[in-house]
């Protein structure tokens, strides 16, 4: 069973109207627990249910992001996705639970849980460090020969093999981080809340230091098509970092630059599904005329 949507946001208002002393102060108590692997159900929330699904995909948000990023795109996606995404721990639904600021143990829950869900065809989209996350949960799922995503869709994020050109920022001050948000196109009223950024910063460090520690390891090529979609604003990920993802795509390879920021997935939603689901509807497609040839 799934998280509904619903308990989240009951959750969050629970905490909305707690004062501001006592919900910091319970903010902090249940972030300071250690961590425990929870239910495989908790991490994943399945945004849309088709009657017959012929395609699933698994969405990995950015960092500080939740699963109810996702939320409305159902709506632009073929008819025949089934929508899924991440809820990582640290936010919404769990909101309770210490974010996780090291890349392989996210990787082993988050595989854990997606496996008994890959009974469909699928796809994974990720965005900045989701793309991370799911370029590695690919890699992790093919050493383990499970089934491989038909597709692979990353954005805003650099090609995993490229050093890392930007300095720490996961212990900086609290207005550097701020500083860093602001040029990435995080909204004014976001960053000028400081309640709201209070409650987002722990969660931000934890998910830039799971960034700024991973360390690339070499493999073989990834085999399915691979596209990567770009902000043609972006001042931390430019056109030539997002190319050399080619070299991780033994396959069909595509580069999308898309107008807006790193956070483009929001500014050009419409766009980015259009292009989204040219992809899935022409994998759907492939998998229904497999399964009609296999009758």
């Amino acid at each position: 069973m799934t998280a509904a949507p619903g308990e989240g946001g009951a959750l969050r208002e629970r905490v909305a109207r707690l004062p501001d002393d006592k919900r910091a102060r319970l903010l902090r108590q249940l972030r300071g627990r250690p961590y425990a692997p929870q239910d495989e159900d908790s991490w994943f929330v399945r945004y849309s249910a088709a009657d017959a699904p012929g395609l699933r995909l698994f969405c990995f948000p950015y960092a500080g992001g939740g699963g109810s990023v996702f939320r409305t795109w159902s709506e632009g996606l073929p008819a025949g996705v089934e929508l899924w995404a991440a809820q990582l721990p640290g936010r919404e639904t769990r909101v309770t639970e210490p974010a996780l600021r090291q890349l392989d143990p996210l990787v082993e829950s988050l595989y854990e849980a997606v496996l008994p869900r890959l009974d469909l065809p699928y796809a994974f989209f990720g965005h900045s460090m989701g793309a991370l996350v799911a370029f590695e949960l690919t890699r992790r799922l093919r050493r383990a020969g499970a089934p491989q995503p038909s597709r692979l869709l990353l954005a805003a994020f650099r090609a995993p093999q490229l050093p890392n050109p930007n300095i720490r920022i996961h212990h900086m001050p609290d207005e550097v981080l701020r500083t860093v948000l602001r040029k990435e196109g995080t909204p004014p009223e976001v960053l000028d809340n400081g309640e709201l950024m209070r409650a987002l910063l722990p969660m931000l460090r934890a998910d830039f230091e799971l960034c700024d520690t991973y360390r690339y390891r070499d493999e073989l090529p990834l085999t399915m098509p691979v596209s990567v979609f770009g902000g043609d604003q972006d001042v931390r990920v430019s056109r030539s970092d997002l190319d050399m993802w080619r070299s991780q795509a033994d396959g069909p390879f595509r580069l999308v630059m898309l107008p807006g920021s790193h956070f483009f997935l929001h500014s050009s939603q419409d766009l980015l599904l259009a292009e989204l689901s040219r992809e899935l509807g022409a994998a759907a497609a492939r998998t229904e005329e497999g399964e009609r040839c296999h009758d």
